[in-house]
Order: C-alpha cells, then structure tokens, then sequence
C-alpha cells in the first residue's frame, strides 16, 4: 500500500468567501508554491530546454571531446557533471520571474490582491515552488551522469549536501529573476534577458574546461564567476575533498543576494499591487 501526499488546500485562496478559519502565511505559501509545480505538470515543455539543454551537452561533450581534453570520456565525465548539473538548475531559476510577469500582464494579479492572504506568499510561494523543479533537474541530471559511468567519490553524502548547495544559490539568484520579472514589460523581455545573462555566466565558467587553457583575460573573468565558484564547490562534494571555504564563500553569495533581492522584489511587488 502507498501513501500519497495531499495537496495543499487552496480553497481559502480561490475562494474568499469560504467558511472556515483564513489563511495563515504558510498556508497561503504552500499553496501558491502547488499552484508553481502543477503548471510544470500541465506544461512540462516550460522546463524542457533547461532539462535537455544540459542532458544534450553531458552526452555530447562526454563523448566528442572526452578523449581529447581529458584522455577518455570516463574521466572527463567526472568533470563535467558538476559543470551541467549546476547549468541545468540555474537555467531553470528565470521560471520564477516569467511566472511572476505572466500574472501581471494577465492580470491575475489583481485577483490575488482581494484574497484575504499575506500578499507576499503570492511571490514566496512561486519560488519556493520552483525549488522543486530544481530538483528534479539536479536528480535527472545525476542518474544520466550514473548510467554513463559517473561515480562520485564523496558517495550519496557528498552529492546530497551538493545537490543542496545548489538549489540554495538557485533559490537566491530566482530572487533575482522575480525582479526582473516585475520589472520587465513582457515575458518574452524576461526570456531575453535570461538568455543574455546567463548563458555567458555559464559558458564562461569552469563548467567545461580547465581555464588554465584559456587566455590570461580570460581566466580573470573565469576566476570572478559565480558560477565558476560554485561549480568548484561542487567538484569537491562530489569528489569528497571539499573546500569549507568555497562552499561558505556559496553560502555567503547566496545570503548577500537574499538580503538585497528580497526587500527589493517585495518592494517592487507591493508597488505593482496598489
């Protein structure tokens, strides 16, 4: 027999004049974080080229070039994974914002501004929804690299505690997506810009090669990236020597994003709602 998770009871939310007790914050949060993940279930193509996209370059670049970068593709494949892994949830992280947009210029947002709910949960709960999009990437991501010979050295502890690195600096950067998110004047601007920012950050990293092959100016940029960072942060969970420092340095990025994007995109937010 198996047990099944019920969903969270949004009636409260669709339904202002519903007898019974109101909504309390986190019920509201939950409910609108469901509301994130069924549309990744109604519209599973929303997810499909920040999924494939990365499937598509650990098979390819484990094959085609493995044998000449690292001498076979086993041994390039322990490279590059953290690299695609790390590229499949932060490409996913934009979700957030475009969600966001996509209720302002179709005016659902004004249908959550009568609920008698904390009007924040409308964008906490997106977020935090997206969280588990972000995991199904990392776990899809991760069973492609074992069937493709894979073995992380740290074993499930060190891929567990990178998974989850991870999705917290993904969660911090979607904070910044919802800015753009309200920023922008339509969902295909968000996409845009999402694709100018983050496919540089990605590409321009340590995700796929060592950048001591790379042109001085260029390993200085390299050495800056974020996204480089917490790639090597991931190299060393997943290999089990793990630096304490690059993965406070993650941690601390993660929480100096939070503390300027969580004000300014609430802010931004109440201001779209009055």
């Amino acid at each position: 027999m198996t047990a099944t998770i019920p969903a969270p009871d949004v009636s409260v939310l669709t339904d202002p004049g519903t007898d019974g007790p109101p909504a309390t914050a986190l019920s509201a949060v939950r409910a609108f974080a469901w509301r994130s993940l069924l549309k990744l279930r109604h519209t599973p193509e929303q997810a499909a080229d920040a999924i494939l996209i990365p499937f598509i370059f650990t098979v390819l670049f484990t094959y085609i070039f493995g044998g000449a970068l690292s001498g076979s593709p086993e041994s390039y494949l322990q490279y590059l994974l953290p690299g695609t892994l790390v590229m499949a949830i932060l490409l996913m992280t934009v979700y957030g914002g475009l969600s966001l947009n996509t209720d302002v210029s179709r005016g659902v947002l004004e249908r959550f501004r009568s609920l008698p709910v904390w009007q924040a949960a409308h964008v906490v709960g997106t977020l935090l929804g997206d969280v588990g999009r972000y995991l199904v990437a990392a776990a899809l991501v991760v069973l492609l690299g074992l069937l493709l010979g894979w073995r992380p050295e740290g074993g499930p502890s060190g891929v567990v505690v990178g998974i989850g690195l991870a999705l917290v600096f993904a969660y911090a950067l979607s904070w910044v997506w919802a800015t753009v998110g309200l920023l922008a004047r339509s969902p295909q601007a968000v996409s845009m810009l999402s694709f100018l920012i983050q496919f540089p950050l990605t590409f321009v990293s340590n995700a796929f090669v060592d950048p001591d092959t790379m042109p001085g100016w260029l390993q200085g940029w390299v050495a800056v990236n974020p996204v480089s960072l917490l790639i090597t942060a991931e190299r060393g969970l997943f290999a089990g020597t793990a630096d304490l420092g690059d993965v406070a340095w993650v941690l601390g990025a993660s929480a100096a994003v939070l503390a300027v994007f969580v004000p300014l995109t609430l802010h931004l937010y109440r201001r779209r709602s009055s």
